[in-house]
């Protein structure tokens, strides 16, 4: 598979302390756990002993122990202490399965595989984050009964605004898309000349108006939306915004979802600024757990096409260019 040599985020950094933390990625049970540097580590959420559960057990000493026997695993997955034999010093056989971890974009990412031509995928980018004028934090995770490609194809679209949207990104009235312009990248896709009008388009909007969006396809299972309104429209100057989608897919059909809000806004309380992408995204869960199949048919004859949806059309082409098997059909 593919997307084992991609990264993907599975837990909020500030989640993991001291406790194991278990998860799913890719269908894979894991469990997440800090060393006494602080250093995040993805394992395979099974001992190799007698199979129990690892994230049921605790971090001792830096080192990871096992809840069934108390086997206990250093920062390198090595078993170090079997508490029935004192005197044993452990073989490097008897060592736990270690995955790739990484900490960005105030996530934890997972990677199952290394690639197998350089070994490094890099992880999806969101240039937003070392832009000192927007302040970030993240939104969620909302968990859906989705793919991870239907929630990507859903953000891409403009054309379901003015319905699942109607008086905030979008009104029925002013549902036509303009054309807008759709390049292949190495991640995916960028579309540029995205054009709505939109009654609220951010928190601070004061008025109705014209929003021109930029997308990009960052990873398989990410995107990133950049937009900047009519400033006349907004009560902050200078007022824009980024938003990365980064979703972890847990099975096929089952997702879970986090938003990145990079905002020039430092004065709105978190849970405010949250709240409102909340409150977009708590209208578009229904209407992704509805689509049938919940996966996405990346076959062109599948589903009905226009050129409204030349960015999704795009973005289907390239999960097949991949080899993407999870979460379409």
């Amino acid at each position: 598979m593919i997307e084992k040599q991609h990264w993907h985020p599975v837990a909020l950094a500030h989640d993991l302390t001291g406790t194991p933390q278990a998860v799913q990625l890719l269908g894979h049970d894991l469990v997440l756990w800090r060393d006494a540097t602080g250093a995040v580590h993805a394992w395979r959420d099974q001992c190799p002993h007698r199979g129990a559960r690892l994230s049921l057990g605790r971090v001792q000493g830096g080192q990871l122990e096992c809840p069934y026997h108390g086997w206990r695993f250093d920062a390198q997955a090595r078993c170090v202490h079997v508490p029935a034999l004192p005197a044993f010093t452990p073989p490097a056989t008897h060592c736990a399965h270690a995955h790739g971890a990484h900490e960005a974009h105030g996530l934890v990412w997972v990677r199952l595989e290394n690639g197998e031509a350089d070994g490094d995928t890099a992880l999806p980018v969101f240039t937003a984050e070392t832009d000192a004028r927007l302040r970030k934090l993240n939104c969620g995770p909302y968990d859906v009964a989705a793919s991870a490609p239907r929630i990507v194809e859903n953000f891409l679209d403009m054309a379901h605004f003015g319905f699942v949207h109607e008086g905030s990104l979008g009104m029925r009235s002013a549902a036509a898309i303009d054309d807008y312009t759709v390049q292949p990248t190495p991640t995916g896709l960028l579309a540029t000349q995205c054009k709505a009008w939109q009654p609220q388009s951010n928190l601070h909007s004061t008025a109705p108006a014209q929003v021109e969006y930029t997308y990009e396809v960052t990873g398989p299972y990410a995107a990133v939306l950049t937009k900047v309104p009519d400033a006349a429209a907004v009560a902050i100057a200078g007022y824009r915004e980024s938003i990365a989608l980064y979703i972890c897919p847990i099975t096929p059909e089952t997702s879970r979802v986090w938003f990145r809000l990079a905002v020039a806004d430092f004065e709105s309380a978190d849970d405010t600024l949250r709240a409102f992408q909340h409150g977009i995204f708590m209208q578009d869960k229904p209407v992704l757990e509805s689509q049938r199949p919940a996966r996405l048919p990346l076959d062109a004859r599948a589903e009905l096409h226009t050129s409204a949806d030349k960015a999704s059309a795009a973005y289907r082409r390239h999960l097949k260019s991949l080899g993407i098997t999870f979460g379409v059909c």
